[in-house]
């Protein structure tokens, strides 16, 4: 299948079994879709379901089951510790392979229309499927609840649905229709019975009252379980992982002299997501998802072989050739790509050299003239090292348009008016990229510095200037990377996130000094 959607629907319901019985059938109804998860919850009362495939067939299937929702659950007498509108409350779309946020956007508005004027329910469309800045954030349109949504319906012309009738379904509410990238529900479960705290805690972390960007919470009670919950949700989790909210989660609560009794996942998460929480927890110390058994084996059948696989050298004038486009582009006139590209070009090209010495190998003495000052230290694992400098050459040269796409994010969040209530969180997102960006190329070219220093003097006598050369290309490159996130740090207003980049920084600079003195 080359074309897939997913779809992450949510109902008020996660007491009846039956009931969701029922809605899996609606959803396993339609061909081609396949059914990746389902959950409810007693406390939260509600359900998540969680499905994908083709686009139509997606679209198909999450109008049935609003249909099948529709007649199976009456809010009316619905009682639960989760926000709701509606019996089916979000329907959001999520591309995953082959279409485009844009195609998503297009289906949200298809089955909101379909949801409006078949099934009689006022739709809302939210997050990139919005049709006013107002309505993109879904607590916007729950603020109140579904009680507090009608009376908005009732009185405020901006607030008319955009389908559906002009009032809520009398017992199935208000539907919410949209399109968006990936979050992760994330819950941390408190060891106290009062709510109150889980409140504040929930008000420190989520973005909206000064915490953590693309992090909204709330304070929720499990009465089954005599606990509270902060129910988060992540939104974008490369910007804020699952370890960076856990951490604030327990941080507040320990300062309030209450401990974490445990955390959960609702519906899937990314692979990606659990590595990150995994590299933090466990210190790991130069990790990276390659070292996965399942991500370099997938890697390399999909290439039909490894993926480091050395290649044939191209001539002079073929490589010459592929640097014209990027030279042209840098002498454009426009802001990128800039410095940040150029200094992770360099970082590269250093690791590069450090390879070519690998390959052309020590000295046949087996490493170091018999008088020379590294005659008497053992010799180097050069495998490892020309492995190493091949990933780190990699992640180098992905990060030349990293730091390009970074700082046209930035543009694009200064760009957005300043009424927009998205472009605090935005811009906050922005720079905190285009600070993590650079630091990255100063972490790894730091490293790279390491390596061709480890080099240097058991070369050969041939190569060792290339090597040489190599090492202060890497300076160069860490030096341009590092001003770029010292820029960027300055104007960071998060103070949790600035003092964590500051001190990755720090290390930075002192990897810096050390290169210095060749």
């Amino acid at each position: 299948m080359d074309h897939i959607v997913e779809c992450v629907p949510n109902f008020s319901e996660g007491r009846n079994p039956e009931t969701i019985a029922a809605l899996v059938a609606a959803i396993r109804s339609i061909r081609d879709i396949f059914l990746l998860d389902q959950e409810m919850d007693y406390d939260h009362h509600r359900a998540v379901m969680t499905f994908a495939g083709s686009p139509h067939s997606v679209a198909e299937a999450a109008f049935q089951v609003t249909r099948a929702a529709t007649g199976l659950i009456d809010l009316r007498g619905h009682q639960g510790g989760h926000p709701r509108v509606g019996a089916t409350d979000v329907v959001p779309f999520v591309p995953i392979r082959g279409v485009t946020m844009d195609d998503c956007v297009a289906l949200a508005r298809e089955v909101g229309r379909r949801i409006g004027t078949e099934l009689n329910i006022p739709v809302f469309l939210y997050e990139r499927a919005a049709s006013a800045p107002h309505r993109t954030n879904l607590e916007a349109i729950r603020k109140g609840g579904l009680e507090g949504l009608a009376e908005r319906m009732r009185h405020d012309p901006a607030w008319r649905p955009d389908f559906g009738p002009p009032a809520p379904h009398p017992t199935a509410g208000v539907t919410v229709v949209g399109a968006r990238p990936p979050l992760i529900a994330f819950n941390v479960n408190l060891n106290t019975g009062d709510l109150e705290t889980a409140k504040a805690i929930a008000k420190k972390v989520r973005f909206s009252s000064g915490g953590l960007p693309y992090v909204k919470a709330i304070g929720v009670e499990l009465a089954s379980r005599r606990l509270v919950q902060v129910s988060m949700n992540l939104t974008n989790f490369e910007e804020t992982p699952i370890h960076a909210a856990f951490e604030a989660v327990r941080r507040e609560a320990e300062m309030r002299g209450v401990q974490v009794a445990g955390s959960e996942i609702v519906g899937l998460v990314p692979q990606q997501a659990l590595l990150h929480a995994a590299q933090w927890f466990l210190a790991l110390e130069r990790f990276d998802s390659s070292q996965v058994l399942e991500t370099r084996l997938a890697n390399a059948i999909a290439q039909g072989g490894s993926s480091l696989e050395r290649t044939a050298p191209t001539s002079s004038a073929e490589w010459a050739a592929s640097m014209t486009a990027f030279l042209a582009a840098v002498s454009a006139g426009t802001p990128t790509p800039g410095g940040g590209s150029v200094a992770a070009l360099a970082g590269a090209l250093a690791a590069a050299l450090g390879v070519m010495g690998c390959r052309i190998g020590p000295p046949r003495s087996g490493g170091a003239a018999a008088d020379s000052p590294a005659a008497s230290k053992p010799d180097l694992d050069w495998a490892r090292i020309e492995l190493r400098l091949l990933e780190l050459r990699d992640k180098l040269r992905q990060l030349m348009q990293a730091d390009a796409d970074a700082y046209e994010t930035v543009l694009r969040a200064y760009r957005l008016p300043k009424t927009d209530p998205v472009r605090a969180e935005a811009v906050t997102a922005a720079l905190q990229k285009a600070t993590e960006v650079p630091l990255e190329t100063a972490t790894l070219t730091a490293e790279t510095g390491e390596l061709l220093r480890s080099l240097l003097r058991r070369v050969k006598p041939s190569v060792a200037t290339d090597v040489k050369v190599g090492l202060w290309m890497a300076v160069a490159a860490i030096e341009g990377a590092r001003e770029n996130a010292a820029v960027n740090l300055k104007s960071l207003t998060n103070q949790d996130v600035a003092s964590h980049l500051k001190t990755k920084l720090q290390a930075v600079e002192r990897s810096l000094e050390d290169l210095k003195r060749l």
